[in-house]
């Protein structure tokens, strides 16, 4: 027999669990009635109604709030035709409740939940809203970057509960600036609580602060209006430092790209005295070959295509450089001396070879695509820097160092730099000039079809690419000074620079035509450039 006292301990462990088990069924009832009202304005089917039971879902904690806020999102939020009125999610696999997530029987005919661009601002700050208590701190920094876009005064209580629980630096930093944003715009908020979230927001120094500033409303008191006008000054003044600073790196952009179109013609206008005007082209043979390159590995491996570049690079300068080598071989031998001839002769070189490109691949624009270590972006304060351009930047630089090293490190590079200075005096001491020659320019078409290689992922890869550098190149070994590769990198930058500072004051086009007039006169006072090479027969 059952003792009575293990009797009433049995008894008391049913009571109890018959207690939690109704708490537990009164709590689900609960949520379910907390989200009810919210459900019912649905099915209003006007926005009024939808935008204020977004609000209601957003603050409600209910755990079935988030996906009935997608299921708004994505369309898939319908309701009855039929009295009573009842919201349902809409699946491949029918219609669901918003509570229970549980087939329901067939209602009827149903109508979609109407959304238009006021209602998607207020999903938008629902979905903020409602992930600022996730778990990952990546979708909180999302949701935090949510409200302060919309600004939702609703999202106000919620966004302090989870701003006082939030330990990640980066995600509470950004919930601040969210609660000053919405502090600021809200009504009978004290001076001295709306002055400190200006400040907060002020000291972020970017649009987005300026337009939250800007929002101020126009029955603040005069002490709020002076600290918002006090920080829109210092943001502007930032913003106006930070453009400069963009635009010199923009300018740094376009110079390594006329350094890497420019420093293969140097060296052979500087060695040879050609005037080359099939160098655009040579650059255009590059990209083109990045463009089969690619082609082949989509083909048959695509796999190795974030190794295109890479594989193109080497393939590009021995391809430019063979090119080079033939044409100085059967056209250019038989024209030293006479510079117009030659400028005629290579300009036609320039209009066979487009044609034979033209023939090959069509006049059209050819797709070359971007690594994926190429693609994206990062900031450094209010400066963006593309993946991209910061590789060719670098790709500049190692192609002028290890130019650098072949004039000043190898035999060629020593006979190079003798020819320049006094080419009878090289003949004379055993120096082959006419093979110094050829592979002088071979070389420096080699390095333009690197070029082109650089320039495939930063403009059309098509027949005319060439003849937008070339002038450009010519410019930047003038001003430079004529064979002098630390001449051209100066000249490439300063250039580049001077460009992109020009252009938001004058435009594009008065900006080059500026630039032009000031070269122009700068070679009026310097005729052999920034850095003139030094030597007999030059300084003859």
């Amino acid at each position: 027999m059952t003792s009575p006292a293990r009797c009433r301990s049995l008894s008391c462990a049913l009571l109890f669990a018959a207690l939690a088990l109704a708490t537990l069924l009164c709590a689900g009832r609960a949520s379910a009635q907390d989200i009810s009202g919210a459900l019912d304005q649905f099915t209003q089917g006007n926005y009024g109604a939808t935008e204020a039971a977004l609000g209601e879902l957003a603050v409600s904690g209910s755990p079935a709030a988030a996906g009935i806020v997608q299921a708004l999102a994505d369309g898939k939020l319908v309701f009855s035709n039929a009295l009573p009125r009842k919201v349902f999610i809409e699946t491949d696999k029918g219609l669901l409740d918003p509570l229970t997530m549980q087939p329901v029987p067939d209602p009827g005919p149903v109508k979609p939940v109407r959304v238009n661009n006021r209602i998607r601002r207020a999903i938008e700050a629902a979905s903020g809203t409602l992930s600022l208590t996730s778990p990952d701190a990546a979708t909180r920094l999302s949701a935090a970057g949510a409200v302060l876009r919309t600004r939702d005064e609703a999202a106000l209580p919620a966004l302090e509960k989870a701003l006082a629980k939030e330990t990640d630096r980066h995600v509470k930093s950004a919930m601040t600036l969210a609660r000053s944003a919405i502090v600021i715009g809200m009504d009978g908020v004290p001076p001295e609580e709306r002055i400190k979230a200006i400040e907060v927001v002020g000291a972020e120094g970017n649009q987005d602060a300026l337009a939250v500033l800007r929002g101020l409303p126009d029955n603040a008191l005069p002490e709020v209006k002076e600290a918002a006008a006090k920080e829109i000054a210092g943001i502007q003044h930032s913003l106006a430092m930070w453009d400069v600073v963009q635009n010199v790196w923009y300018g740094l952009s376009l110079g390594s790209v006329l350094l890497l179109a420019a420093i293969g013609l140097a060296i052979t206008f500087g060695v040879m005295g050609v005037i080359n005007m099939a160098h655009g082209e040579m650059v255009m043979l590059g990209a083109y070959t990045t463009f089969v390159v690619q082609q082949a590995i989509r083909t048959y491996d695509p796999a190795l295509f974030d190794a295109s570049l890479i594989i193109a690079i080497p393939l590009a300068f021995l391809f430019t450089g063979l090119i080079g080598v033939i044409i100085e071989r059967t056209v250019i031998r038989f024209l030293y001396g006479r510079p117009l001839e030659t400028l005629l002769a290579t300009w036609g070189i320039s209009l066979i070879l487009q044609q034979a490109i033209r023939t090959i691949f069509g006049p059209t624009n050819r797709e070359v695509g971007a690594p994926s270590w190429m693609s994206g972006s990062f900031d450094i304060g209010q400066l963006s820097i593309t993946y991209g351009r910061l590789w060719i930047i670098i790709f500049a630089m190692l192609v002028f160092a290890a130019l650098l090293a072949v004039l000043r490190l190898t035999r060629i590079g020593l006979e190079m730099r003798a020819v320049t200075q006094n080419r009878r005096m090289a003949a004379s001491m055993g120096i082959r000039t006419n093979w110094v020659d050829a592979m002088t320019f071979g070389l420096g078409s080699g390095i333009a079809g690197m070029a082109g290689v650089a320039l495939s992922q930063i403009d059309n890869v098509s027949p005319n690419l060439g003849q937008g550098y070339i002038i450009d190149s010519f410019l930047v070994v003038v001003f430079g000074g004529v064979g002098n590769l630390w001449g051209t990198l100066v000249g490439a930058m300063s250039l580049g620079v001077a460009n992109k500072l020009l252009e938001p004051y004058a435009g594009a086009v008065l900006g080059k035509i500026a630039l032009l007039v000031i070269i122009i006169l700068f070679i009026q006072k310097r005729p052999r450039g920034l850095f003139a090479l030094k030597g007999r027969s030059i300084e003859a």
